[in-house]
């Protein structure tokens, strides 16, 4: 029977395909070997052609033999390390930053030849290892945070027909300065009460970035916030784009900006592609570090304020980004994105030539003091601190939120009044 059972499973897919004249021929080829009828034959190979093969029908196959590993156990163990000192980059930006981030580690001690695996022969498959390689061998150590957050952008309809549109077809600005901005609120599962929010700032020429967490959206501390932008970002803000939030939208902020000679526009309502750049940093900075707990005590304010310094210098100094450049074709005549190379935000920066020489000698001077390790340290730390301040706030608010299914006794039970 499992010589019949083969033989079926050969046969069947080439019988179905087959032209009626050469249907008769398998038949009779089957019959021959079977001993079966032309009717029992037909039938199984009609039912095999319709049904995967199932156990002892498959035809032997020769195992294939597994490929040799290209990269040694040691780099694997050495590149989860530099994986993680750099914050999670993916393997396009991290083969970028690979010879930055072993410099750097090598520079501060976190790397030894000799120790822990690490030596010349494990720095130079590091170096060779491609983007997919990086990937394939990190994808074990990903995961993903299933909390979401809730969107609190209020349109301001008194100020906003007087603010310039910018829409997501416009051109790229061809230097630094204009910088797209956007709140996130840490309210948790719950927008009753007062909550932090952060303020996030990222320059379209370059992706640097900008964080800061203050008490709420009231203009004062936005604009307290946009100050703080201001002198600390090394280069000038000439322009600042913003959605359609009463937070942004008021006549403070508007003339403070016209004051700095700083230019206003904004997206359109409901469309958040014109504002991009700025929407992927929220994911990927702010609620990827920050996580979605509720914030709304000073102490967590004053770690999120902690945890900003650190992860805006992994961003500006540390991670490459790219940026679209256009559109082309694909093989199949498909239109899709082009991007540039990867580079980093200091590096976009010092390609611009904005920057005096002095200037550009403290930022690269600044990216030599970075420890990528000693980052990746402080940030967990700190990330464990708004654990224990927020997460078990937080999640008894998203249970209280469930709605029970069972008759709330401490309400009683109301009788009609007799009559």
């Amino acid at each position: 029977m499992t010589s019949r059972a083969e033989v079926t499973s050969r046969y069947a897919q080439a019988y179905v395909k087959a032209p009626k004249k050469d249907k008769g021929r398998i038949l009779e080829e089957v019959v021959g070997v079977t001993g079966w009828s032309r009717d029992n034959a037909r039938r199984r190979l009609t039912k095999a052609a319709k049904q995967p093969p199932g156990v002892g029908r498959q035809i032997a196959q020769k195992p294939r033999k597994p490929r040799s590993p290209k990269y040694s156990y040691d780099a694997l163990k050495v590149l989860q390390r530099v994986w993680a000192a750099s914050g999670g980059q993916c393997g396009k930006y991290l083969v970028v930053s690979m010879r930055t981030q072993l410099d750097l580690l090598e520079a501060h001690g976190e790397l030894i030849d000799g120790v822990d695996r690490y030596g010349p022969q494990v720095r130079a498959e590091l170096l060779t290892m491609s983007a997919a390689s990086i990937d394939r061998y990190l994808k074990p150590a990903k995961a993903r945070d299933q909390i979401r957050g809730v969107s609190t952008t209020k349109p301001s309809p008194l100020l906003r027909s007087s603010i310039t549109i910018r829409r997501a077809g416009d051109e790229v600005e061809a230097e630094p300065g204009f910088f797209e901005g956007d709140t996130v609120a840490h309210c948790g599962p719950s927008l009753q009460g007062e909550f932090a929010r952060t303020l996030n700032l990222t320059d379209v020429h370059t992706g640097w970035v900008f964080t800061r967490t203050v008490r709420n959206n009231a203009h004062s501390h936005i604009l307290a916030a946009l100050k703080a932008g201001v002198v600390e970002i090394p280069f000038a803000v000439t322009g600042l784009d913003f959605d359609n939030g009463t937070e942004f939208l008021n006549k403070a902020v508007i003339k403070w900006a016209e004051g700095r000679d700083i230019f206003f526009t904004r997206s359109r309502p409901y469309k958040k592609n014109d504002q991009a750049t700025i929407e992927s940093k929220n994911n990927h900075l702010v609620r990827k570090y920050g996580f979605y707990y509720r914030y709304d005590t000073e102490a967590e304010r004053r770690a999120l304020n902690r945890l900003w310094k650190l992860v805006n210098d992994r961003f500006n100094y540390l991670n490459p980004t790219k940026k679209p450049i256009g559109f082309g074709a694909d093989a199949n005549g498909r239109r899709k994105r082009l991007y540039d190379t990867p580079a980093t935000p200091v590096d976009r920066l010092l390609a611009a030539k904005v920057l005096s020489p002095a200037q550009e000698a403290d930022l690269i001077a600044y990216r030599a003091s970075l420890n990528p390790a000693a980052i990746a340290r402080q940030i967990a730390d700190l990330q464990t601190v708004l654990l224990k301040l927020a997460k078990e706030k937080t999640e008894q608010l998203y249970l209280a939120s469930i709605p029970t299914v069972l008759p709330d006794i401490r309400k009683g039970i109301r009788v009609k009044a007799a009559g």
